[in-house]
């Protein structure tokens, strides 16, 4: 074997854990060039698509917080199929329901301001369904295991106006307010985006997070205000182990256009930091009842 088509390979299988798609379809990437061992995830080639994919992970985080997750999938997603334009993410099935709830935007009336993901809109493809951005060409399809699947999206009411219902084709002005203050930023351009550069490349490796959660459902990913990433869980996989392969997948690989900060330099154990970005991995003991003493009742 070549030292080239070894290289293919090994992308092959980096691409492969790292996404759940078949070897086959990553190894015909790698021969087309479409990754490479350093890259070994397609990236998406707009920051607009970066920038909802990471809007998408940091509601996620927070709006399935504390909550069950089924078969390791803490951001609700099995699988994933990542292009330079668009991404595709297959639903867990338990999970289908919530994950529309928790991005799609909505007012709270109860606790004040936006919740979801703003501009965000769900439509009907066929038999699928696509979120997409109303500004921008930036879109995620969603994939269901079972192809009569039709989601149950979330209504008006409790406290809940669901700005997608009311304005399907135009932005609400909490909506616009919302993104042309992430445009601003408010303090550090270069953080946000290196945020959307780690948040996006850990939405497209859903195999690699689901390692934390594994063994049973106590792991949870939550975020501080969207500044950051925080993957806690407590049985499996050895948070060296998991910091390794996603060091491995390219999650960290500064791109050019991303300043280097001092603070990349990690300064905590399972910390993956990138021009000021951060995604903080932590795994403690176990709370759940020990199998035995399930038996016993």
């Amino acid at each position: 074997m070549s030292r080239r088509t070894d290289n293919h390979h090994r992308a092959a299988t980096i691409c492969r854990a790292a996404t759940g798609l078949p070897h086959r379809t990553c190894l015909d990437w790698a021969r087309a060039g479409l990754i490479t061992r350093h890259q070994p995830v397609p990236e998406p080639a707009d920051e607009a698509q970066r920038a909802l994919e990471s809007l998408l992970v940091a509601e996620l985080a927070d709006g399935l917080r504390e909550r069950d997750r089924h078969d390791g999938a803490l951001l609700g997603f099995t699988s994933a199929r990542p292009a330079r334009v668009g991404l595709t993410l297959t639903l867990h099935p338990a999970m289908a329901d919530r994950v529309l709830s928790a991005v799609l935007p909505r007012i709270d009336e109860h606790h004040g301001g936006l919740r979801g993901v703003p501009g965000l809109r769900i439509v009907p493809m066929g038999g699928s369904w696509t979120l997409n951005q109303l500004q921008g060409r930036a879109t995620v399809a969603l994939v269901h295991p079972d192809p009569d699947w039709r989601p149950r999206l979330p209504e008006h009411g409790d406290g809940l106006t669901q700005l997608w219902r009311r304005n399907r084709h135009r932005l609400h002005p909490a909506e616009a307010a919302e993104l042309a203050g992430r445009a601003d930023s408010g303090g550090d351009p270069g953080s946000v985006r290196a945020q959307d550069w780690l948040n996006s490349r850990l939405l497209r490796r859903p195999g690699l997070l689901g390692a934390a959660g594994a063994v049973h459902g106590s792991a949870n990913v939550y975020t501080h205000g969207g500044e950051d990433v925080v993957v806690e869980w407590c049985c499996g996989v050895e948070r060296d182990e998991l910091e390794r392969q996603l060091r491995r997948s390219g999650l960290a690989e500064r791109p050019d256009r991303i300043a280097e900060r001092l603070r990349d330099r990690p300064w905590f154990p399972g910390e993956i930091a990138m021009g000021g970005a951060f995604i903080t991995l932590r795994r403690g003991p176990c709370h759940a009842p020990h199998p035995t003493a399930r038996r016993a009742h």
